[in-house]
């Protein structure tokens, strides 16, 4: 029986902090990226973040049980996640930092659609396959609507390259959540998982710089900041935080405020980067961004509606 529960205060306090803290990581990672490549420091931050990992389970007298049948799931998050960021990383080099906020964040769409075949407990509502309608019509639109606009038609077709490698991406996450939460991972310590994906991604993805020849490193003052932010920060205390929320509470609902992520991305990388937000672009992004609100808080509307329908039900 799935006794996770619906979102409470801390949810809500944590996954706002949690969306301000991911809207800002593509920004950094863009803004640093003529210094050091993105998959290069994506690697690096795994591998310090899940140093840290280990220091924490070590202080609490944790130890990674491989035996415990979390191996096998253990590994194929890994791979999702290092692949999640590999997207990531390549997307970047492409597109706009704004853009890959928004397509990465299509996850919660995805997982909440896996989910719906898998758990009882999340099933999907009305109000949520209209949320789910309306964020592939976004989709769809932040890619046609552009076909034509302004810039060479070279530009244009390497940034729809970057986006398409951004909504990859989101899917990736969206399988990682789903093995998380149907897998014997579901029961693991949020520590124990974690060191999985970091792990993975560290080694995969220091792998993946060398082989496609992006490891240069210029150890400015700014590299320096956005490693240990997204070591520290990113990686270590808010991965930690998301899938300590995924064994607490339904994943699907987790997503409540995740359309705050892209917002964040899209007002950081205007601000930081000055990067330009193009009218057809944000067409799309607005029903996407309006499909992430009624997926993931589809199964409290529906209560709301059905609570109205008996109120003026009764005689």
């Amino acid at each position: 029986m799935d006794t996770r529960r619906a979102l409470d205060s801390t949810a809500i306090g944590s996954m706002m902090v949690i969306c301000l803290l991911w809207g800002l990581q593509q920004v950094v990672l863009k803004a640093t990226a003529h210094d050091i490549a993105p998959i290069l420091q994506i690697g690096l931050r795994s591998g310090v973040a899940a140093l840290l990992v280990w220091m924490t389970m070590a202080l609490r007298g944790e130890r990674m049980r491989i035996t415990d049948g979390t191996l096998g799931p253990g590994l194929v998050v890994g791979g999702l996640f290092a692949l999640e960021f590999l997207l990531v990383g390549e997307g970047l080099r492409h597109t706009n930092a704004s853009h890959m906020a928004v397509f990465l964040y299509t996850a919660p769409i995805f997982a909440a659609l896996g989910l719906h075949w898998k758990l009882p407990s999340e099933r999907l509502g009305a109000v949520q396959w209209l949320g789910i309608a309306l964020a592939f019509g976004g989709i769809a639109m932040t890619f046609l609507g552009r076909s034509q606009g302004t810039g060479s038609s070279k530009d244009m077709a390497d940034m729809l390259w970057g986006d398409f490698l951004g909504l990859l991406a989101g899917v990736a996450w969206a399988a990682t959540t789903l093995v998380v939460r149907t897998t014997t991972l579901a029961r693991a310590p949020a520590t124990q998982t974690l060191m999985y994906q970091l792990v993975a991604a560290a080694v995969l993805l220091l792998m993946a710089s060398l082989v496609t020849g992006q490891t240069h490193f210029n150890p400015t003052p700014q590299v320096w900041l956005s490693l240990a932010f997204h070591s520290l920060v990113v990686s270590f205390a808010s991965f930690l935080a998301w899938f300590w929320l995924l064994t607490r509470y339904q994943a699907s609902r987790l997503g409540v405020f995740s359309f705050m992520t892209p917002m964040f991305g899209i007002v950081f990388g205007a601000w930081l980067l000055s990067e330009p937000i193009e009218p057809n672009f944000l067409i799309g992004a607005i029903p996407v961004l309006l499909g992430i609100v009624l997926v993931s808080g589809g199964r409290w509307l529906d209560n709301v509606v059905c609570a109205f329908q008996r109120l003026y039900s009764r005689p």
